[in-house]
């Protein structure tokens, strides 16, 4: 199978197939379990993402028919579930106040599971919860 997936790397403008690795601080930190299990679902993606270029590469891009634009489109989706299913694998092991990270985008993610600037991210949440923290609960009215 490694040859045939050879021939079918998507393009580097094919940012939606590339199979984004997960960020070297959260990877290091998860159990081995998890770690396994994230392996083989980004092998599953590599396999998806060699389909989905051959399918495009054996039609012609200008006179492509419905049925054709919905198989690219309902695998391209089935690509994006797989990256929010990711996420939600790696939630439970993440602290509660970081649970932000794994929020599913309409975007598909870059290089890294996480965004390509996880330190701003964390900064950022941290930053959130201090302001947040500064507000007053609401009292209950007996």
């Amino acid at each position: 199978m490694t040859d045939t997936t050879g021939r079918y790397l998507a393009r580097e403008n094919y940012v939606s197939l590339k199979v984004p690795a997960v960020n070297n601080p959260i990877w290091g930190n998860i159990s081995p379990s998890i770690r396994a299990q994230e392996i083989k679902m980004q092998k599953i993606l590599k396999l998806l993402a060699a389909g989905i270029t051959a399918f495009a590469r054996s039609v012609d891009g200008t006179d492509m028919t419905e049925e054709q634009q919905d198989v690219l489109a309902l695998f391209c989706n089935v690509q994006f579930e797989i990256n929010c299913f990711r996420k939600s694998t790696i939630h439970p092991t993440l602290k509660p106040k970081y649970a932000g990270l794994c929020k599913t985008s309409s975007t598909p993610p870059p290089d890294l599971l996480f965004g390509d600037n996880l330190p701003k991210q964390v900064k950022d949440m941290d930053e959130e919860a201090k302001a947040v923290g500064m507000i007053k609960p609401p009292s209950t009215i007996r």
